[in-house]
């Protein structure tokens, strides 16, 4: 039995047919682990050893009647607890990233999924910068005259924030569009953080394939499919999920970026597909393991698990 921690937005507030750390949970739990849930705002490192306020959990699949909570707790989170699933939702901001630092020194005698230091220099839009020839022409900049030279050459373009999550702030901008100028007056007067501009993939009415890895191992993949007119395939802001089959193309930018997630220890990640193109890494707090679990009957959080346990078990 492993003593887990979960790092994560309220679990009393998810949806337990679609959320895949409800997914991971359940699985923990039918295995027999105990767990905990614990806001990452309770964190505290005092004297080098790091605590958090935290709750156990049983949980049970009745939505709006499918959590029971303990007590409160004290956690010592490098003693009392064997792993840690960082799963709260994004922004990617200085307190997301302050709670990587402070995982950090638990980590790995406390294992950490995903490690918070690869996590924490892994930002989804930038990680797949690193394997050219991977995804489309993508330039990540604040520069307002290198975004506008950018649009000229490519023509239809989609303009999104670097640390933006779910579909949030995503924009297509036509060849002709005269509006780039503006939008960036708009995100430069919230943000201090670059944009990303990208050429428009027409597949993407087609679809944005979510493809899960396992320990850098593709174990299937979703399709989510935009709105009639819409741009944005994310569940979140109206795409549907459809059953989709791994295309050679896909297994072959799993090859390409798989031995790396490993050795990062990566361990849970989803990558976007469109088309031909790798468009980003996620690995925050990925989601679509319920969806492929519904379509194909593959549980990625089984997998997980069991790279989990072997992992500690190789530690003991």
């Amino acid at each position: 039995m492993l003593k887990v921690a979960i790092q994560m937005d309220p679990v009393e507030g998810v949806d337990i047919e679609v959320d895949t750390t409800w997914l991971m949970m359940m699985t923990a739990q039918e295995r027999g682990h105990q767990q905990w849930v614990y806001d990452f705002r309770t964190l505290a490192l005092e004297e080098g050893r790091l605590f958090c306020r935290a709750r156990p959990v049983t949980l049970k699949h009745v939505a709006g009647d499918h959590v029971t909570f303990g007590d409160w707790v004290k956690l010592d989170l490098a003693k009392d607890i064997d792993v840690i699933l960082m799963r709260q939702d994004p922004p990617f901001d200085m307190a997301y990233v302050t709670a990587t630092y402070m995982l950090e020194t638990v980590h790995p005698q406390t294992l950490v999924v995903n490690d918070p230091a690869e996590v924490r220099s892994a930002p989804e839009k930038l990680m797949v910068t690193a394997f050219p020839g991977l995804q489309p022409p993508t330039l990540i900049t604040s520069d307002p005259i290198a975004l506008s030279a950018f649009h000229k050459e490519h023509g239809d373009v989609v303009l999104k924030p670097l640390h933006g999550n779910g579909g949030s702030g995503v924009i297509k901008l036509r060849a002709d569009d005269p509006n780039l100028d503006a939008l960036i007056e708009i995100h430069q007067g919230a943000s201090r953080d670059p944009l990303v501009i990208q050429k428009f993939i027409p597949a993407v009415s087609k679809g944005d394939k979510r493809i899960i890895l396992i320990d850098g191992e593709p174990v299937g993949a979703i399709n989510r499919v935009p709105a009639a007119g819409a741009v944005r395939s994310n569940l979140h802001v109206g795409g549907t999920a459809m059953p989709v089959e791994l295309t050679p193309r896909d297994l072959e930018i799993c090859k390409a970026i798989g031995p790396t997630l490993k050795a990062k220890g990566l361990i849970f990640v989803g990558i976007d597909v469109i088309g031909d193109y790798l468009t980003e890494i996620n690995v925050t707090s990925p989601t679509g393991a319920q969806q492929l679990k519904a379509f194909t009957g593959i549980d990625a959080t089984a997998l997980m698990w069991d790279v989990i346990e072997a992992k500690r078990a190789a530690a003991a």
